[in-house]
Parts: structure tokens; C-alpha cells; sequence
């Protein structure tokens, strides 16, 4: 059957077997009931306009509004949808039945596959700033057989319903924090999973309300549609070659020039002597590798790059769509592309300027490290802003507008 003949049945059990399968490539499992909801929810419905078989690609988000060339609202990947569910239904203890949720950013189809999870005893309030996202969710909802999911269009950065707390709090946008509202409205023991930038870098962190604070239960690599209204926070870029940028997330002052110029000296590489399966999750290592740096050079960055910079040589990222770098003394330093043998690779890591081969060293010291240590999963601790030092745990301290994140390690 080709996909020209298939029916909205059969594309969408595809999209679903090919999530499942996706699911164990990682080492994940997909809850039955996550499953399920994916199976029944009409995606289609809330694409209008877009072919069947776009809809339903398991990897693709489907842009829904740009306001010049930015997107301010998309349907999410399946893919991504399905982890950050699941990630919901695994840090609440019985699953998502029954439970009450907010989700902050809508579209309508996540808050159609949350209706189907907290069944009939629970309820899903969705909130967006825009209102023409709202208004085009309320139509989608009502169409799909959803309109008892109550639709809101308000600035999430304040509470939405005074008084009332949820036990989910799921938020579809990248958040640079976490804003004091949030935790509120949470139930003791309640979740919030949120695609949350901590370095320059987006994980959805599954996080449990614990008294005043949040400690995470799981993080998950991905990328969102930035927050807007009050709780925005742009993130900058700066070019320092044709085609290779750094990203600057928490205030860091960087003179392009003087990178740029440091990239046309000689390139010193240093090599971890580490040999990695294939499954190992680097973007732990990569979180490590800012929780180590930031609290030993003048600057840790974000370096990303265009295909056409890397195929130029210019640099070599382990990843050009975000990889940690650091600046440090007149010398910059990033985690570069892997060297592999046989079934296993090696980590290592690439520096130029006057003091290339220590700071290249030193990267790569810090790879060894992780792989030493168990290559541990990150531990994200969120606690109010003004919280004194001496009640912080021990790890990083990120101070944000609202809160201070603490980031510490754990053996997998």
C-alpha cells in the first residue's frame, strides 16, 4: 500500500509503530497508555492544510503561525510529544489517570492526547498568549471531539486560575525559567516537565514539586518554540567565521572578532582514550561538560555551525546544531566530532589559540571524567530565587529572573 492510498487509520498506527520502535533504539519504553492515546487522536485535525502524510511523520513538527521568518506556534513531533508524556506519566506516581493538568503553550492535539490519558475523572486546562492560537485550538478541539478540554488565552508567566493547583503542569515552549506561578499551582508531589534552557541548552526536565523547590526526575534532549510574553528571554547569537556561530544564553560578552581570529590559528586535538558504545547518551556528557567549564573558564559558550562550515573545515563539532565550548584566557576550546573504531568511539576535543593544547586537554580531561564516574545522569534542583547559598545543594549554581537552578550528577 502506498502512502497515497493510506488512510488516517493506517498512517497514524505507521507514525505510532515507528515512535514504539524509536522508543527502544534509545532504551526507552513506551507506556501502553501513551500508546493508546497516540493511536486514537486524529492528528490530522489539527494540521489543516497540510498533506495527510506530513502530519503524520513521526519526526517533524508541523508550523502552525511565523511572524516574519520566526515560528511562534507549531504541532510538536510526535516524537517529542510521545517522550515528554511519557516522561509525565512516569513521575507521577499511578500515571495520569484521573489527574488534573495544565498545558502551557497549545495547539490543541497535546491537550487531545492528555484528554485521553486523564480520562473522564480528570480535566485539561490549555493556555497560549496568542489568541489566535487559542481561537484556532478551541475550532480543532471541537472538531476532534474534544470541547470539553477548557481553552484559556493568558500570559502563563502569572497563575491562571488563583487558587486552584494541577497535579501536571506541562509546558510546549522553551523556557529560559521558571517563574514562581508555576510551582504554586502545582500539587505537593506534583510534576511540571518543561523544555527548559540551562547553558544554552534545551533538555525537557520532568521536575517534582518538593515543598518550595523542584528536583528532576528525567531530562530529555530537545528544542521548542521560544516562550513569549513576560516570561521571554532571547537568546543571542554571535558570528565569528562564515557559517559558525556561538550562542549566548546567560549574559556572556563575546568579541566575535577575536574568536574569529582565533580560528585561523593552528588546531590542537586531544582525545579522552575512552571507547563508547553507540546508546551512550552524550547529551548528559555535554551537560557535565558545562557544569565542569562554567566554574573554570572566562566564558562557557554554545558553539553551532552550517554544513557548509563544517564540510570547509573551519571547525569540527560533535554536533553543529549545539556543542559546548568555553573561552579562556585568549584560547577557545569545544567538544569536536567523535573518532570511531570498530563499534565504539572515542571523545574528543578541539582548541585554538595560545594556549590550544592545555585547554584542548582539559576538555578532554573532563570527557574522561564523565566516563569515569559512570557516565552520571545530570539532577536538576529549581529553588526560589534569594535562596541563601548555604541552602542550595552541592553541584553548579545557575542563577536565573525567578529562581536558582543547581545542577549535580548521578551515576546511571
Amino acid at each position: 500500500m502506498s502512502v497515497d492510498t493510506m488512510s488516517s487509520d493506517d498512517l497514524r498506527d505507521a507514525m505510532v509503530d515507528q515512535l514504539v520502535a524509536d522508543h527502544a533504539a534509545k532504551g526507552l519504553t513506551m507506556r501502553p497508555e501513551v500508546e493508546a492515546a497516540l493511536r486514537v487522536v486524529p492528528r490530522e485535525l489539527y494540521t489543516p492544510g497540510v498533506p495527510m502524510e506530513e502530519a503524520y511523520r513521526s519526526d517533524t513538527a508541523v508550523v502552525t503561525k511565523r511572524l516574519g521568518d520566526e515560528t511562534v506556534s507549531s504541532v510538536s513531533a510526535p516524537w517529542l510529544i510521545a517522550e515528554m508524556l511519557g516522561q509525565a506519566a512516569d513521575a507521577l506516581t499511578g500515571g495520569l489517570h484521573g489527574r488534573h493538568v495544565l498545558e502551557i503553550g497549545s495547539g490543541g492535539y497535546n491537550a487531545s492526547l492528555l484528554r485521553e490519558l486523564v480520562g473522564p475523572s480528570g480535566s485539561v486546562t490549555t493556555v497560549d498568549i496568542d489568541p489566535e492560537v487559542t481561537e484556532r485550538a478551541v475550532a480543532c478541539l471541537a472538531v476532534a471531539g474534544y470541547g470539553d478540554v477548557s481553552v484559556v488565552c493568558a500570559d502563563a508567566e502569572q497563575p491562571i486560575d488563583l487558587g486552584r493547583c494541577y497535579d501536571l503542569i506541562i509546558v510546549t515552549a522553551g523556557a529560559w525559567d521558571i517563574p514562581a506561578a508555576w510551582i504554586a499551582q502545582l500539587a505537593e508531589d506534583g510534576v511540571l516537565v518543561v523544555p527548559l534552557r540551562t547553558f544554552g541548552m534545551t533538555r525537557s526536565w520532568a521536575l517534582r514539586r518538593v515543598g518550595d523547590r523542584l528536583v528532576s526526575h528525567s531530562q530529555r534532549l530537545c528544542g521548542f518554540v521560544a516562550m513569549r510574553g513576560t516570561g521571554a528571554h532571547e537568546m543571542r547569537y554571535v558570528d565569528i567565521a562564515a557559517g559558525v556561530h556561538l550562542r549566548l544564553d546567560e549574559g556572556q560578552q563575546v568579541d566575535p572578532e577575536s574568536v574569529g581570529g582565533l580560528l585561523s590559528q593552528p588546531q590542537e586535538q586531544a582525545w579522552a582514550g575512552v571507547g563508547l558504545p553507540p546508546r551512550s547518551v552524550l547529551a548528559d556528557l555535554d551537560l557535565w561538560l558545562a557544569a565542569r567549564l562554567a566554574d573554570e573558564v572566562d566564558q562557557f559558550v554554545v558553539l553551532s555551525a552550517q554544513q557548509e562550515a563544517v564540510d570547509a573545515g573551519i571547525v569540527a563539532p560533535a554536533w553543529r546544531f549545539g556543542t559546548p565550548a568555553a573561552l579562556h584566557e585568549g584560547t577557545f576550546s569545544y567538544r569536536s566530532t567523535l573518532r570511531w573504531t570498530d563499534d565504539t568511539f572515542d571523545l574528543g576535543a578541539c582548541a585554538h589559540g595560545p594556549d590550544a593544547a592545555a585547554a584542548a586537554g582539559r576538555m578532554a580531561g573532563h570527557m574522561r571524567a564523565w566516563v569515569d564516574a559512570g557516565e552520571p545522569s545530570p539532577v536538576l534542583h529549581v529553588l526560589p530565587a534569594g535562596t541563601p547559598d548555604g541552602a542550595l545543594p552541592a553541584g553548579t549554581v545557575l542563577d536565573k529572573r525567578h529562581s536558582r537552578l543547581v545542577l549535580t550528577f548521578t551515576s546511571a
